[in-house]
């Protein structure tokens, strides 16, 4: 041990993965938490002590690339235990779905960028989760990037396989992970990087129903709030990152855009997309409300114009109204099931709410919600299930899942959780 100089430290062991190494106080310090928190889940007291987010989010991060990783690649699994049933139908393309299993798919590994990013932004492990970052995250990520047609975007798989459709929403959420990386680190190229996406969303958009980007550059028949809305996030992040105006001005096109066109006027939030004939698919999903939400405060800290900020404390309650539930016995709103990412998407929209206004009551919620899964819906590995009602349990856990809890728990961290 008094070779180890670091209390954490990763490298990469011969199986591939990367592993933590502690010095033995550190041990000391995990057996006690372990130990309390123990206590807690039995006593059904559970209570989360000062920086135990970022703890969570570390432990579960060493379990995804322990259980999702190989020792042949930087790629990532879709399904632990493997699940030779499993079809990606979040494609829209039933021969695409069955035909690629050995790795992830583009959505669910972009999900390891984000978990990644959110510790990368706790400027303690800044360093370390770099390194993680250019060492695992994005050489996996290349794999994606197909320069075969132009312009240059991210498929849906990699690129040694047949190929495969690409989503305008995939390359967004890669886009705003990137512009993240290089705001955090002023590391050029990932500015460069983001650049080179928004070129490709950029070309996902046209004239018909006045504008608003397509869903899948393949299949141009609708255009939807998921594209659009973190598009307009993704704008506002360049325009922050290089405070070239254009972005602005993108950044609000889109907001506009997107809320003339896909707000429901009875509640605030958002329907899924708008087809090219004008009918309207009114699925709602907690991240496309949670995007125009983030959009909003993004907005209103750019341009201080209160309307903004009027509109983001709006959506906010009713998504809070929406997408918890209160049922007998909870003393906090529940999360109602529905895509895990979806909801960490949600949660990034209240986290710049708060940045601008101040009111916790939504992050404290959150916490609530993120502890009750802390102790109650892991399983013997650590990795978690998604039924927030408790009853129902997975044989076999979903990469983008598992990805969300890393970077929900990591942005409860960087609010001192």
């Amino acid at each position: 041990m008094n070779k180890c100089k670091e209390a954490l430290r990763f490298r990469k062991g011969r199986n591939g993965f990367f592993k933590v190494e502690m010095q033995m106080k550190q041990i000391t310090k995990i057996t006690t938490t372990v130990l309390l928190s123990a206590l807690c889940y039995l006593t059904g007291n559970a209570q989360r002590s000062k920086g135990q987010s970022a703890e969570r989010a570390q432990e579960t991060l060493t379990v995804i690339y322990a259980k999702y990783g190989n020792s042949n690649n930087q790629l990532l699994t879709e399904k632990f235990p493997y699940d030779e049933s499993f079809k990606a139908d979040y494609l829209d393309n039933p021969e695409q779905a069955a035909a690629q299993k050995k790795y992830a798919y583009l959505w669910p590994f972009s999900g390891s960028f984000s978990a990644v990013n959110s510790l990368m932004e706790l400027p303690k492990n800044r360093a370390f989760y770099q390194k993680i970052l250019d060492q695992r995250v994005l050489p996996g990520l290349m794999a994606y990037r197909d320069h075969s047609r132009e312009p240059v975007g991210y498929a849906s798989y990699i690129n040694s396989a047949p190929v495969s459709d690409r989503f305008y929403d995939d390359n967004v959420w890669l886009g705003i992970d990137f512009t993240d990386s290089y705001v955090q680190t002023k590391k050029i190229d990932y500015l460069k990087h983001a650049k080179e996406i928004w070129t490709f969303v950029k070309s996902g958009e046209d004239e018909k129903l006045g504008g608003g980007i397509y869903w899948c550059e393949q299949k141009k028949e609708s255009k939807n709030t998921c594209s659009n809305a973190p598009a307009a996030v993704f704008a506002l992040k360049l325009f922050e990152a290089t405070k070239d105006k254009e972005y602005l001005n993108e950044g609000r096109r889109l907001y506009e855009w997107t809320k003339a066109g896909l707000q429901d006027p009875t509640d605030n939030l958002y329907w899924d997309n708008i087809q090219l004939n004008g009918n309207i698919g009114k699925a709602k999903y907690s991240y496309n409300s949670g995007q125009m939400l983030q959009a909003a405060a993004l907005l209103y800290k750019i341009t201080k114009e209160k309307k903004y900020l009027l509109d983001a404390q709006v959506l906010a309650k009713s998504c809070l109204n929406y997408f918890f539930q209160t049922k007998d016995g909870d003393n906090f709103p529940i999360l109602r099931n529905s895509n895990l990412w979806f909801h960490a998407v949600m949660m990034r929209g209240y986290v710049s709410l708060y940045e601008q206004d101040g009111n916790k009551t939504y992050l404290d919620i959150f916490a609530k919600n993120l502890d009750r899964a802390w102790y109650k819906m892991r399983d013997q590995y650590g990795l978690f299930d998604v039924d927030w009602t408790l009853e129902k349990k997975q044989k076999s856990k979903w990469l983008l899942d598992q990805c969300a809890f890393v970077e929900m728990y990591g942005r409860l961290a960087q609010l001192g959780y």
